[in-house]
């Protein structure tokens, strides 16, 4: 299998219950060429981590004035198409995207294919495993921790591990598998509930309540609610 797209995320955090996309990137490449790519940053409706803002650089000026991830995902659907998968880690990256599908009233289910799971079969020697080290490792030039340019790293790598180690039955793509339900918007009252609570307690939750699920409200309500009313 030599055609597919290669696809990073950035995120706010590693927890596909919780945190959101902040970045996309996405190569096509068709017998082993890329023939065209997709980036977007994406306002995930919540402040950056500054942890997040130091890895990747984004800045939280850039994503407030970028697109919210239900305003892109036709845009993103059409581009994979009913193509493979191929990320580094790729179920992450999978497990997120389709939370933010499903949420959106859409299917996506796709079969992949696993840069490091390949590197941890072909490569056991190497200390480390990690798309930057793995880069290294072949002398694959490219920013990290950006989604296209990591987008871009994982296709080099794979090229770089089929010449090398090509065998059908180890590059033979795989279904991802992650179950997810789709989340309920916050009712009025539960949204009412969250802002009086963050007024009567002084409370900066750093994010936009409008747009929320009802498992974000009640978490975050059950959170004040545990911290100042006990």
């Amino acid at each position: 299998m030599n055609t597919y797209v290669a696809l990073d995320l950035e995120m706010t955090g590693l927890k596909p219950k919780l945190d959101k996309v902040i970045e996309i990137g996405a190569v096509l490449v068709e017998e082993g060429e890329v023939r065209s790519s997709f980036s977007t940053l994406i306002n995930p409706g919540r402040e950056l981590p500054p942890e997040i803002a130091e890895l990747t650089g984004i800045s939280e000026e850039e994503l407030k004035a970028a697109p919210r991830m239900e305003e892109i995902l036709t845009e993103l659907s059409e581009f994979i198409g009913n193509r493979i998968l191929l990320g580094h880690q790729i179920l992450f990256d999978y497990a997120f995207l389709k939370r933010a599908f499903v949420n959106g009233g859409m299917k996506f289910e796709k079969n992949g294919i696993d840069t490091l799971k390949l590197a941890k079969k072909f490569l056991p020697h190497l200390p480390g495993k990690s798309l930057p080290a793995l880069c290294r490792y072949y002398g694959i030039e490219g920013q990290a921790h950006r989604a296209l340019e990591d987008a871009r790293a994982s296709h080099l790598l794979y090229q770089k591990l089929r010449e090398q180690f090509y065998q059908e039955a180890d590059f033979r793509p795989q279904p991802l598998r992650y179950r997810v339900r789709k989340e309920s918007p916050a009712g009025v009252r539960q949204k009412e509930q969250l802002l009086s609570l963050m007024r009567k307690h002084n409370v900066s939750i750093g994010a936009e309540v409008d747009g929320m699920t009802r498992n974000e409200v009640s978490r975050l309500t059950g959170q004040i609610l545990a911290k100042y009313e006990r």
